[in-house]
């Protein structure tokens, strides 16, 4: 019925114009895009994307996502053989000026799911549709919308396992992916604020760009080319291989999703057929499909809970006496705590834009634990360096990572980068790629070299305090000052206040 409803809204505007509006946004792909195979099917289409730093005040893209959507629109660009608007400024200036010059009566987009796209499109759509305009929107985001995987008294879960297993699998299936078809582009329209790409200032001044996009493919075909490698060599030993580091077994697609470069529904339909066609093992196949569900899961918590990126999730942790140290905070960032595996994850993500999963685990218990610095400043820091810096992936990790958000880690799991080396590098690979002063030290002292003998160390090369650094905190002493600090919180609740 819905379906009915929206090809007469398109069969009725043909009769008035042939001409509508697709906005991109975090959807930068031609195949399997929803919004734009409706748009295709109502005649000529106005291609456009609006970098809005007008309505996100808070979150203001970092460094790392704006060099990634530089080259991902760049990407886009080419496959719409350079016709693709670029704009900068206030959609809700933007696009009805846009439509009343160039005759436009439909404009499309993909939802999207950020606390403040929300109120921007909500009010977009309402501006639009009181000037006449038929709005349009759909899912090519998400698996399943927010709103559809609730309790049964019809309130948001705050535990992955039901959200996932009683809420996801017993939903109805995920739509399957749809082909795209030809694009009719106008070739002529009235020019409204279109600039060059150049012009949206995306490309850091830095150099520093220049090192994340040596190692990564970006853009839809990449995003194809990606998923193609990850099956063939990633997904058979996933379960257990996506906690080693320098292990082939993650996808290392977070960034392509983020930015809509390959749709949620291509990549969970793809996995099963590949899956069945090689007979690969089915807790593999499943582990890596309820990846995706924590996915569904962290937007849903962002939908259902707007202030997650700032605000804890169980109020007590509001009451946390977080340390406010910025030179910590800084050799933190700088991956020179003197923990080999915690400084291997930062200068990863410093180099590459990204950051293995383990890793993310292992340096964000380090900083909000061992450090006792706040989560937030953490959150901040990855928001500006990592390519799939996501809003609601970002924040519910750390507030997992911090004890404080829905179905977070026990406050008393701390993890001990030294054990957490051993066991998930055992031969010290990816310490030995990112922290390559300790590749000389023998692998029984690479993960803690301030244990090495004299000796050792100077066979090596390895001066610490000079060439690497001695560890800036006690991990014994820093777990135990956590925990006593983590036990207030109880006393305080205990004696109601």
């Amino acid at each position: 019925m819905i379906f009915l409803l929206k090809l007469r809204g398109c069969i009725l505007s043909k009769l008035k114009s042939d001409r509508s509006i697709f906005w991109f946004r975090q959807d930068l792909r031609l195949e399997n895009n929803p919004a734009l195979l409706a748009a295709s099917k109502c005649g000529e289409i106005i291609p456009v994307f609006i970098l809005d730093e007008v309505n996100n005040t808070n979150q203001v893209l970092g460094a790392a996502s704006k060099l990634w959507l530089h080259n991902s629109l760049k990407a886009l660009n080419i496959q719409l053989g350079g016709k693709l608007r670029f704009m900068s400024g206030n959609p809700k200036v933007l696009l009805p000026e846009l439509a009343e010059k160039n005759s436009v009566t439909n404009v499309f987009w993909n939802r999207a799911y950020e606390p403040w796209r929300i109120a921007r499109d909500t009010a977009l759509k309402n501006q639009l549709t009181d000037e006449g305009l038929e709005v349009q929107s759909f899912n090519g985001t998400l698996l399943w919308e927010p709103w559809q995987i609730i309790k049964k008294d019809g309130t948001p879960y705050k535990v992955f396992t039901p959200f996932y297993r009683k809420g996801c699998l017993s939903a109805k299936e995920p739509k399957l992916p749809q082909p795209s078809q030809g694009l009719t582009i106008l070739e002529e329209d009235e020019w409204c604020g279109s600039k060059p790409l150049n012009d949206l200032k995306l490309k850091p001044k830095k150099n520093w760009g220049e090192k994340i996009t040596d190692v990564w493919g970006i853009g839809e075909k990449a995003a194809q080319k990606r998923l193609k490698q990850f099956l063939n060599e990633g997904l058979n030993g996933y379960k257990e291989g996506r906690n080693y580091p320098s292990k082939a077994n993650v996808s290392r697609l977070s960034a392509h999703l983020h930015w809509g470069e390959i749709s949620i529904n291509t990549v969970w339909y793809t996995t099963k057929a590949h899956a069945d066609r090689e007979k690969l093992n089915g807790a593999d196949i499943d582990t890596f499909l309820s990846e995706l569900g924590w996915r569904e899961f962290s937007n849903s918590l962002l939908y259902n809970f707007p202030e997650l990126p700032t605000k804890n999730l169980q109020e007590r942790f509001d009451n946390f006496e977080w340390i406010d140290n910025p030179s910590f905070l800084k050799l933190w960032q700088k991956g020179k705590t003197g923990y080999p595996i915690v400084d291997a994850g930062m200068r990863e993500l410093w180099q590459t834009g990204y950051m293995h999963n383990r890793l993310r685990m292992i340096v964000g218990s380090f900083l909000v634990k061992n450090l006792l610095i706040d989560w937030r400043q953490g959150e901040k820091w990855f928001w500006d360096c990592l390519v799939d810096a996501n809003l609601a992936s970002n924040s519910a990790s750390w507030q997992w990572i911090a004890g404080c958000g829905a179905d977070a880690a026990p406050y008393f799991r701390i993890f001990n980068p030294i054990t957490q080396g051993k066991k998930f590098d055992p031969q010290a690979t990816y310490i030995k790629k990112y922290v390559p002063e300790l590749s000389a030290l023998p692998i029984e002292h690479i993960f803690s070299p301030w244990e090495a003998p004299e000796a050792t160390l100077e066979t090596s090369g390895v001066i610490l305090g000079q060439n690497y650094p001695l560890p800036i905190v006690d991990l014994k002493k820093s777990r135990e000052t956590a925990l006593s600090t983590f036990a207030k919180l109880k006393e305080t609740k205990s004696l109601g206040l």
